[in-house]
């Protein structure tokens, strides 16, 4: 695939994804294809766990509605893409994939995650997502940083402007 068409497809799949078109996002992906949520491993294995971890846990469910995502960077390879996304929203509904178990806290929270997309004969083939997982525990306030080398919301507002200071040591 040219780097343009990777582009393409992953912009069209995650766009389904938000307007919670499952048609449309096991459309962009191959018939064996796997997701990993690398913090809480929640995702699928081939095409039906896929399937059935964006219809019960994903699509349409992406985030409450006040979210907000920016591209920061992006790095096209000869068969992936890593895309930086910035993203802030309320925790005012659950978010499983993100926080299992953990009802909504009305708290902010800001994080950067980072997407590895992978594609194979045309097609999305995986989706490795990571992110600060105890950055986001500190802001929802489930992790009390205090005596441990973890931050907030900070450490996400750092990547998205690289002039702020760095953690004091």
């Amino acid at each position: 695939m040219t780097p343009q068409a990777m582009i393409e497809l992953f912009q069209k799949h995650v766009n389904a994804e938000l307007a919670g078109d499952l048609e449309t996002t096991m459309a962009t992906m191959n018939d064996n294809p796997h997701l990993n949520h690398v913090p809480t491993m929640a995702g699928g294995v081939g095409r039906d766990g896929v399937q059935a971890f964006y219809r019960d846990h994903l699509v349409g469910r992406f985030f409450p509605p006040d979210v907000k995502m920016a591209s920061v960077s992006r790095t096209v390879g000869e068969s992936q893409i890593v895309e930086e996304l910035a993203i802030s929203f309320t925790h005012t509904t659950a978010i499983d994939w993100l926080l299992p178990g953990v009802a909504p806290t009305g708290k902010p929270v800001e994080m950067v995650v980072a997407v590895v997309v992978g594609f194979k004969d045309g097609r999305i083939s995986h989706e490795h997502v990571y992110w600060d997982q105890a950055g986001v525990l500190v802001q929802v306030g489930l992790l009390d940083p205090k005596g441990l080398p973890v931050t907030g919301a900070e450490s996400a507002r750092k990547v998205v402007d690289p002039s702020l200071p760095p953690r004091r040591m």
